[in-house]
């Protein structure tokens, strides 16, 4: 898989668990203590996550707790 099909893998997982949480991006922002401008970024494929923007969205998605 190239890497921009890697990205855009990712910037999906972030949008699906946006819609299945009903979250903003500033809600994720707040939560996963990433940039609301990197989440941004991300899901239009302007930038490459680094690794540990992608580590603390992941850890966020995977320990979400609920309402939030």
């Amino acid at each position: 898989m190239s890497e921009s099909n890697q990205i855009s893998a990712f910037a999906e997982e972030i949008i699906d668990f946006q819609r299945r949480n009903h979250l903003t991006d500033t809600d994720m922002a707040l939560n996963s203590h990433v940039s609301v401008e990197h989440i941004h970024n991300i899901k239009a494929m302007r930038e490459t996550a680094e690794p540990e923007v992608i580590s603390a969205l992941r850890s966020y998605m995977e320990h979400k707790p609920s309402g939030k």
